[in-house]
């Protein structure tokens, strides 16, 4: 799939097969995840893989936008390191470009994917954080859902020229 083609066709796909994801396929979108821009080219990213039943259910509990959870095959912790993002507040930009990242490896490798989020929201990182046992410095960012697509969603239209302004407002 080509690159312009996965940017304008990726969705976010809620419903799942229940056919599970390979070691290999979920290396891979951590490795597109790691080679997502950051400042400095800092890195500050830490990724949990994992599948346990039981954690994904917590996670409904104080989440309730993540019931996609329930059905995936794999979900992916995208975390930040405070002591190693360029200064305060880069962490949670670098992890939007890697979860982006993680999103469209996933889109073009026939997996579907939803970004589920942590970040802003304090009593979510807060519970993230107590649940995965993250250190005081890593942050919880975003939880990326994955499975194979059991659903397809229709393209919309989104460009619009009137969002765009050249040279002044």
């Amino acid at each position: 799939m080509e690159a312009i083609e996965a940017i304008l066709q990726r969705r976010s796909i809620r419903k799942y097969t229940g056919e599970k994801i390979s070691d290999k396929q979920i290396e891979l979108l951590l490795k597109a995840a790691m080679y997502a821009p950051s400042a400095v080219n800092k890195q500050p990213w830490h990724f949990i893989v994992f599948r346990d039943t039981k954690k994904r259910k917590q996670i409904i509990e104080f989440h309730k936008s993540a019931a996609m959870l329930a059905e995936a095959d794999v979900c992916i912790l995208v975390c930040y390191d405070e002591k190693l993002q360029h200064d305060t507040g880069y962490g949670v930009i670098d992890c939007s470009a890697a979860t982006q990242n993680i999103l469209l490896a996933a889109h073009a490798t026939g997996l579907g994917a939803v970004w589920v989020g942590i970040h802003p929201r304090q009593n979510r990182i807060d519970a993230a954080h107590k649940l995965f046992q993250l250190p005081d410095h890593i942050k919880p960012f975003a939880i990326v859902s994955l499975g194979y697509p059991a659903e397809q969603k229709p393209f919309p239209e989104r460009f619009n020229k009137e969002r765009i302004h050249y040279e002044k407002w």
